[in-house]
């Protein structure tokens, strides 16, 4: 198993819990991909934010499986829109019917959009739009370009009118999904980060027998023979029946450049992905009541302030007030290149205009995140450019986020597909000894 983020954890926990012998290699030094985590206050925080909705069923399930549910908190969220130097609350249906930068013709058309856009059954009839021109007509262009254009240029920056409409459809469908019953979004978190899913997950399949070993660099994947022989950084190899890879396509695409036919590198390599930087602060004030703040002023740099201590109690990180500043960008850009207090000195205009209260004092410390395959750039026809799960030759496996589609990138789909995918094989494996 290359890779040990949650898919690659999930599919090696299936295997080994089905008495598979299962090696585990990731170049980090610890488990858990873009969900690892640092210490605040004693506890556990996520390098970048997450939380699972309600409606996220398959990590439910497997933190009920290991044994983790009693950490498990659902909570009402408050969220809201940054524009033109306001802050509007967008929590329930009465806040949207509130929301003054649309007329109240442009409220009701936002309102019936999110309805229609929950009816499609069949997200193949909108692979051939974008999500720009699918917004367009659902809700005309004001709704689109003070709601939705923002933040689509805020997460996919110079590839925003290229992404699907199937992309913005699903995020759509799961938000509306995870409401209560008055029309309040509910949201999912694990106390301790999601990295104690991770950890559990590692624990489980060496105590099944399996290996996890980190800071092991896969530089190689080829075939010898039968087996297949992935070689490390360090010059040692570690020989398999199988392997899985599930690093970012055009990782993988170096591993096997060796021996791949130049149509299936091309494969891997077509797929863009779009970088991150992540701002995390921890505070002695709060900054707002908001948890999730789209900023939606094209002036502001950041997709979104994340409030995190507005959904988990600050008490949980010694009374620390924990915010994320977000910034999606093409890894070329000059920002992505910042260590943390030049991005820190970057940020701090634009966060005390946002908050003039806010004052430098508060900062008890600062951190920067970087992730240089967060997003893959989800285009038109989409469904046409991934690669199968079975690689070009018996035994070599792909099972990487950019693969997770109708939906998004997520825990709760890497989880899905890597259990799955380990089922199959699990079955395919024992048909194959019988034969």
């Amino acid at each position: 198993m290359i890779g040990a983020g949650f898919t690659g954890l999930s599919a090696a926990y299936e295997l080994a819990t089905r008495g598979f012998a299962v090696t585990v290699l990731e170049a980090e030094d610890s488990v858990g991909g873009l969900a690892a985590a640092f210490d605040v206050g004693g506890e556990k925080l996520d390098r970048f934010y997450h939380h699972w909705f309600t409606s996220d069923q398959d990590v439910m399930n497997l933190v009920a499986e290991l044994g983790l549910d009693d950490r498990l908190e659902l909570n009402p969220t408050n969220t809201g829109v940054y524009y033109a130097n306001n802050f509007f609350k967008l929590s329930t249906p009465w806040d949207l019917l509130n929301f003054t930068p649309l007329s109240l013709v442009d409220r009701v058309r936002l309102g019936l959009l999110a309805l229609r856009a929950r009816g499609v059954k069949d997200w193949k009839a909108l692979e051939d739009k974008t999500a720009a021109d699918w917004l367009r007509e659902l809700g005309g262009e004001n709704v689109y370009r003070v709601v939705w254009e923002p933040l689509l240029k805020g997460k996919f920056g110079p590839f925003a009118n290229d992404v699907s409409a199937v992309w913005f459809w699903n995020k759509l469908k799961l938000r509306g999904g995870s409401r209560g019953k008055g029309g309040q979004e509910r949201l999912a978190y694990l106390r301790g980060g999601f990295v104690a899913i991770a950890e559990e997950l590692a624990r489980r399949i060496i105590s099944a027998g399996g290996h996890v070993e980190l800071r092991r660099q896969v530089t190689q994947v080829e075939q010898v023979g039968q087996r297949w022989s992935t070689r490390l950084d360090n010059g040692a190899t570690v020989e398999s029946d199988i392997v899985i890879a599930t690093t970012p396509l055009p990782v993988i695409a170096d591993l096997v450049r060796g021996w791949a036919e130049p149509a299936y590198l091309d494969q891997l390599e077509r797929v863009r992905y779009i970088g991150n930087v992540c701002l995390v602060l921890e505070l002695t004030h709060a900054l707002s009541k908001t948890y999730w703040l789209n900023v939606n002023d094209p002036k502001f740099p950041f997709v979104g302030v994340i409030e995190h201590t507005n959904f988990e109690r600050p008490e949980t990180y010694a009374g620390r007030h924990i915010v994320y500043l977000s910034k999606y960008l093409p890894v070329t850009d000059a920002l992505y290149s910042l260590d943390a207090d030049a991005f820190l000195g970057y940020s701090l205009p634009y966060l005390q205009q946002m908050f003039p209260k806010f004052d430098r004092s508060w900062i008890l410390k600062h951190h920067l995140w970087k992730a240089r395959w967060s997003q893959p750039v989800v285009e038109r026809h989409y469904s046409r450019l991934i690669p199968d799960e079975r690689g070009p030759r018996r035994g070599f496996y792909v099972c990487s986020m950019a693969q997770i589609y109708p939906e998004d990138r997520g825990t709760n789909y890497a989880i899905q597909r890597g259990r799955r995918l380990a089922r199959t094989i699990a079955s395919e494996y024992i048909e194959l000894k019988d034969a």
